[in-house]
Order: C-alpha cells, then sequence, then structure tokens
C-alpha cells in the first residue's frame, strides 16, 4: 500500500517560480466559476504573492470577473472603485477605509501590488468587463448602515431619514461588540426588525431607484443592497456572540457564502459569467465537513457551502501550507503587528509530512482517486491574525482528512512574513533562540 510520503512524492509538482507553476491548476479549473485560494495565515507573503498570480491568469485566460476577499464589504469597495477607474483617489489613498485591526491583512505591498496590476488590466478593458475587488465579511455593522444612508440620500432623501430613524438603534456612536452585549442582556432594544424592513424596502424599490441608465447605476444599488445585507447578518452576528462560539463562526461564514453568491448573480445579470476568485484563510475555505471542525464542533464554512450550494464541479477549493519561516500576526486581539518566527511544524502535521518529502515547494493535486493515502486523520496548522507559539498544538491546529477537504494545494516549505504599509515600531524580525528547540 502506498504510504502518504510516496503518495506526496509521486503527485507533486515542484514550483520553479515561473508563470507556468499555475499551469496545472488552471487545467484542473477548467470552466468552474468558483477558485476558492486560502492561504495557513493572515500574514505570510508568499500566500499573497502566489493568489494574485493565480488571479491574474485566472483574469486574463479565464475570464474571471471579480476578486472576493475576506475583507469588509465597505472597505474593499474603495479599492474596488480605484481598479475600475470610477474615483479620484491614488492607489494609496484607496486603502485609507481599512481602519480596523488586523490593518495588515489588506494594507500590504503584496495587496498594493495587485491592486496596481489591475487597475492597469482594467483600464484597457470595457467598463462591462472591467474585473472587481470586492469584500465579504461582516463586521462593518456601523460603516455599512452609514452607506445605505448615504445611497438613499441620492436617490430617495424621504427614506434616508426613514434608515436614519431605523438604523439608530445600532447605537452609532458605540463599539459593535457593546450594542451585542447590551442587546443581549436586555439593557438596549434588539435592531433586528429594522436592519430587515429597511434591507427589503430597498429591495422593493430597487426598480425606482434604477430609472438613472447605465452599469454604474445597477452596481450602485447592488451596493447598497450589500450593505444593507452586511447591517442585518452583522446585527445578528454581535448580538450572538455572547452565546455560543459556533453560532458567530457559522452566521459569519454563512454570510461569507451569501455574498459570494449575491456576487455571482449580480456579474450574471449584467451579462458576464459570474466567475469569482476567493481569497480567506484555509479554516473558511477548505471543507470544514473533512475537519474536526465540522466532525466535533458543529461548524460548517464557505468551501463546504460552496460546494453544497454550486456542486462540486463547479468549485475549486485550493489551500497553502507552510513548515516554518516568519509570519506578520499580533499576540493579542487589537496588538500591534509584530514579524514573528514560525515554529517548525508538528510531527503529525500534514505540514511535516510535506517537509520530510524534501520537495520543498510543490503543486499538489487532491483527486479522490490518486491521494487516497492522504485521506488519514493528520494535524493541520492554523494561524490567523495572533500567533501564541506557547500554546501552538491547542490554539493552531486541528485534525482533517486532506484528500477530501481541498481539491489542490500549494505547500512551501519556508516562508516570510507579509510587510505591512505602515510596518509600525514593533515589526521587527524575531531571532530563532538558540536554546530551540529545548527552550521553547
Amino acid at each position: 500500500m502506498t504510504t502518504p510520503l510516496a503518495c506526496v512524492r509521486e503527485l507533486a509538482q515542484r514550483l520553479d517560480g515561473r508563470a507556468s507553476d499555475h499551469d496545472a491548476l488552471l487545467e484542473r479549473v477548467g470552466e468552474r466559476p468558483f477558485v476558492l485560494l486560502g492561504e495557513a495565515s493572515h500574514g505570510t507573503a508568499e500566500f499573497y504573492r502566489l493568489r494574485a498570480e493565480i488571479s491574474r491568469r485566472l483574469i486574463e485566460e479565464k475570464g474571471f470577473e471579480a476578486v472576493l476577499v475576506e475583507a469588509d464589504w465597505p472597505d474593499a469597495l474603495r479599492l474596488d472603485r480605484h481598479v475600475r477607474g470610477a474615483g479620484e483617489d491614488s492607489l494609496d489613498e484607496a486603502f485609507a477605509d481599512f481602519q480596523r485591526f488586523p490593518h495588515w491583512m489588506w494594507c500590504n505591498h503584496e495587496v498594493r501590488d495587485f491592486i496596481a496590476w489591475l487597475r492597469r488590466h482594467n483600464a484597457r478593458q470595457p467598463l462591462a468587463q472591467k474585473a472587481g475587488f470586492y469584500g465579504m465579511d461582516l463586521y462593518s455593522l456601523h460603516r455599512s448602515a452609514e452607506a445605505v444612508i448615504d445611497y438613499l440620500a441620492g436617490v430617495d432623501p424621504e427614506q434616508a431619514e426613514v434608515a436614519r430613524r431605523g438604523y439608530a438603534c445600532l447605537d452609532h456612536r458605540g463599539d459593535p461588540f457593546h450594542y451585542g452585549r447590551n442587546v443581549a442582556f436586555g439593557l438596549s432594544p434588539s435592531c433586528e426588525r429594522a436592519s430587515v424592513g429597511l434591507q427589503v424596502r430597498l429591495m422593493e424599490r430597487a426598480a425606482a431607484y434604477l430609472e438613472a441608465d447605465g452599469r454604474r447605476a445597477v452596481d450602485e444599488q447592488f451596493f447598497a443592497e450589500q450593505n444593507a445585507r452586511v447591517v442585518v447578518n452583522a446585527e445578528a452576528y454581535y448580538r450572538a456572540m455572547f452565546g455560543a462560539r459556533v453560532d458567530t463562526w457559522n452566521l459569519r461564514d454563512d454570510h461569507m457564502t451569501e455574498t459570494l453568491a449575491e456576487l455571482h448573480d449580480h456579474l450574471r445579470r449584467q451579462g458576464g459569467r459570474g466567475k469569482v476568485v476567493v481569497w480567506a484563510h484555509n479554516s473558511h475555505l477548505g471543507d470544514a465537513r473533512a475537519t474536526e471542525m465540522g466532525w466535533r464542533q458543529g461548524q460548517h464554512n464557505v468551501g463546504q457551502l460552496a460546494r453544497r450550494r454550486f456542486g462540486d464541479e463547479q468549485v475549486m477549493l485550493v489551500g497553502f501550507t507552510t513548515h516554518t519561516g516568519h509570519v506578520t500576526a499580533a499576540r493579542d486581539w487589537d496588538g500591534p503587528a509584530e514579524h514573528r518566527w514560525v515554529r517548525p511544524s508538528l510531527e503529525g502535521s500534514v505540514e511535516r509530512l510535506f517537509h520530510h518529502s524534501g520537495l520543498d515547494r510543490f503543486f499538489l493535486p487532491l483527486s479522490p482517486a490518486r491521494a487516497e493515502p492522504l485521506s488519514a486523520s493528520l494535524l493541520e496548522r492554523a494561524i490567523g491574525v495572533i500567533y501564541r507559539p506557547e500554546t501552538e498544538r491547542a490554539s493552531h491546529y486541528f485534525l482533517t482528512c486532506l484528500a477530501e477537504q481541498f481539491d489542490a494545494l500549494y505547500h512551501l516549505d519556508e516562508t516570510t512574513a507579509v510587510e505591512p504599509l505602515e510596518p509600525g515600531p514593533g515589526w521587527q524580525r524575531e531571532a530563532i533562540p538558540d536554546t530551540y528547540p529545548f527552550g521553547v
């Protein structure tokens, strides 16, 4: 029987830093309209760089029309206006709406380079063929409410005033966490009915608001509807934060999947094919049914929901892993970005298996028929915006069946930290302790 290590060595295709590195992936993509590109951390330069390279080829060669990322809708929308030439912002000004922690996740040099490329690419395309850049997350409760009001002020001032009164219960001056806490403990009224009602009315009046001709008017209406959707789902999310953790995880991934579906439909209504590439963490994009997230914790995610909603043959799930190197991450929530050393992966993990292959950097197709030896349960590492190596096994590893979690995977044995656009004084390279591994 073929061992997992022999299987990796047989199937893996080494990367040599050329565009042809991605030929095998694009061949497997075929005509699929959804390609979901993961990452094992939110702070690894090579993951951003590879996703940008793949996305460029998907846009140029496969006709992909949108990049949808794990960012808030109104923040990413300013970048979308920049890449499609719809705003007056300079490249650096287009990043200004990313104000909340973690700034480096999208305000970094790799993303900046991709945005600059996308604007240049779009400048050569007619309006209907310009590729967009959008956010799929739901943390922007207050900013999305304000965006809905701003849109209505331009098309229906009377309804804008209704929205101001309706959204007042969100307490715009406070933190959304405070809103969720106050509602959960009966200190403030819920804004659920008001936010749902405003979303419904906005969609019902779409035809009247679209008396102006043109793609831009249709886009602006869609953007407003999506902000209203964010308010509805974010309001539910912040209330659920004071319940079970699984509820908030599932609500968030439900919203991200809904955003993917709505964007797909919007692009198709405008005469496109609705082809979307997604950038998010492995934990969101690898099928949760193949991990202990689903087995033991009752969680689902975007990868699972996309396969179920659109069909396995329409969706390509691609993971990214690393064995060691450096990463940009904080020590605690809302802490400064730091240049952290990533400890070598644990024995019994997919990353250590890949390290033992000796292949360094490779692409690994994971068709169930050929990758059956990789169906055994192994650990997989996940570093988000916080890295706590002192509790690495508990904080950063989960069990997975790799052959069922992804359709393909990129492994880079040693990686580097993504550089924030504004690094800050704490972003200094963390040295490897002389006493490692005995002193850690």
